[in-house]
């Protein structure tokens, strides 16, 4: 059981090494923030825009969906 606690330990240093360097960054706490707000963005206006839930408006049911996918899978090959 030692293992164990050697890789928690291993864990926790990992985790304060990256706390610590968040919490001393100044430029790039922003850049990160940036990053972050530009994904978020990105992917709900494409989850919106682009990729309509074709499954939940042409089936009904959790059944049909399913098999319209299994059937989707096999008669397309």
């Amino acid at each position: 059981m030692p293992m164990k606690n050697n890789q928690e330990s291993i864990i926790r240093r990992i985790l304060r090494f990256y706390v610590e360097g968040f919490k001393s960054m100044t430029v790039g706490r922003y850049l990160w923030a940036m990053i972050l707000i530009k994904l978020v963005i990105l992917f709900f206006v494409f989850k919106l825009c682009f990729f309509p839930d074709l499954l939940s408006r042409d089936y009904d049911t959790d059944e049909e969906r399913a098999q319209a996918v299994r059937s989707s899978l096999l008669d397309n090959r």
